[in-house]
């Protein structure tokens, strides 16, 4: 599956994103967002760079940049981007499955 089976699915702009800044080593919110799914992503043929950390160390270190660079809103922020990822991954999976005719 390429990047094109991205197009017009919600938070595609954040992966494609991510997708690219882990591919540069740059550590960013939605580098960070890549890695939390990079399980899921990996299940459809969508792969990134290895990194050796664990996606819940992801998910803690995405937490300490939304409270740098956000302060007390990092939580909400932290919250609707993982609400996001889901929400992709979802559909993700979905056209996924579609393809493989299953």
């Amino acid at each position: 599956m390429s990047a094109l089976t991205l197009d017009g699915l919600p938070g595609e702009e954040l992966i494609r994103e991510g997708l690219s800044d882990g591919a540069k080593g740059v550590e960013s919110v939605a580098s960070l967002l890549v890695e939390i799914a990079e399980p899921r992503l990996t299940a459809c043929g969508i792969h990134q760079p290895k990194r050796a950390t664990a996606a819940v160390d992801a998910e803690i270190r995405l937490h300490h940049l939304l409270v740098a660079t956000s302060g007390r809103d990092a939580y909400g922020q932290y919250n609707a981007l993982l609400r996001r990822l889901v929400s992709f991954e979802r559909a993700l999976e979905h056209r996924f499955r579609r393809a493989e005719g299953n």
